[in-house]
């Protein structure tokens, strides 16, 4: 009697997970952003957020929730229910560099679930137009033999452009005064007035404008492969200083936990999106790339994060730089 109650139950459990899986979801979703309003990441998952509503058939709310440099929206993602109704939004800082730099009260792998990659950034080591140098070894050359000029400016403390000059400068050999900014716009505007050297730049529709006016000197594309929009600057690995990748990758997460089937709807639904040719447009305006549909699964996700924090964790630690 017994065994054949146990076998009724585990039937009936089975048919309510079954049953929950199917109708999932049934209610609207929340994206967390953990930036404040109107900033990348807040724009990227209201579009995102827009199209997936189409797949989805509910709502997809987003909320900001900013602070810490992201971890404490990242934070209140960890600590949502499992069910695949609390999602987040993050990115290279958030959900790599803040595990280094950041006593988080979280793990950032073993917290979270990968639900989907998200469109990139790459950066473009850029120099003031009054440098005499044509490409990146006679770049090299010339810090080397000005250090007094040789000074690197980022968008902050910890910030992607600060660690990609980092890596630069150990790379390279060449000694750099780091000049921090309040952010990415006040960093370029002082290279191009010509008051910092060198600046390791997000790629954006204005940015790559800048390369083409003349107003700087862009050396080399952080990445494997050149441009389609800018297709005269070479590749770090063509202009001698191999493997210097700096991506600004974007990615959804969710707790752990959460089910199989919920995260396999949310990735369904964000292949859908940016399968969408007037949301490819307007991503490819901002010199967005988009990751492969080979590379769109959570799986995707979770590797390309494991294989950042242990690019850069070493180095963010060999340099102390920490937050409290």
């Amino acid at each position: 009697m017994r065994i054949r109650f146990a076998a009724v139950f585990g039937l009936l459990l089975i048919s309510a997970t079954l049953a929950a899986a199917q109708t999932y979801p049934s209610r609207p979703i929340t994206l967390l952003v953990p930036f404040a309003a109107g900033g990348p990441a807040d724009t990227l998952a209201r579009m995102l957020g827009q199209r997936m509503q189409a797949a989805l058939g509910q709502p997809v709310v987003i909320e900001n929730a900013p602070g810490a440099a992201g971890s404490l929206g990242v934070g209140r993602v960890v600590r949502a229910a499992p069910d695949g109704y609390t999602i987040g939004i993050g990115h290279l800082g958030t959900h790599v560099f803040n595990g280094a730099m950041y006593a988080l009260p979280y793990d950032l792998v073993k917290d979270l679930a990968p639900i989907a990659p998200l469109p990139s950034n790459v950066y473009i080591l850029i120099a003031k137009k009054q440098v005499p140098a044509t490409d990146l070894p006679s770049l090299i050359a010339w810090l080397k033999a000005n250090p007094d000029q040789a000074s690197m400016a980022t968008a902050g403390i910890g910030s992607i452009g600060h660690l990609a000059g980092i890596s630069f400068q150990n790379t390279a050999g060449v000694p750099l005064t780091i000049v921090p900014y309040r952010s990415g716009i006040a960093a370029d505007t002082d290279v191009v007035a010509g008051h910092v050297t060198l600046l390791f730049d997000q790629l954006s529709g204005s940015s790559a404008q800048l390369y083409r006016s003349g107003a700087v000197r862009p050396f080399a594309v952080a990445a494997k492969a050149r441009l389609a929009s800018l297709p005269d600057i070479p590749t770090v690995d063509e202009a001698g200083l191999p493997g210097l990748y700096v991506s600004a990758w974007y990615g959804l997460w969710a707790p752990k936990g959460t089910p199989r089937a919920a995260i396999d709807k949310l990735n369904g639904a964000v292949a859908a999106a940016l399968a969408d040719p007037e949301l490819r447009a307007q991503l490819t305006a901002q010199e967005a790339l988009l990751p492969r549909a080979d590379q769109q699964s959570p799986e995707a996700l979770g590797a390309l994060q494991k294989a950042e924090i242990e690019k850069w964790w070493p180095l963010i630690k060999a340099a102390g730089i920490k937050v409290e």
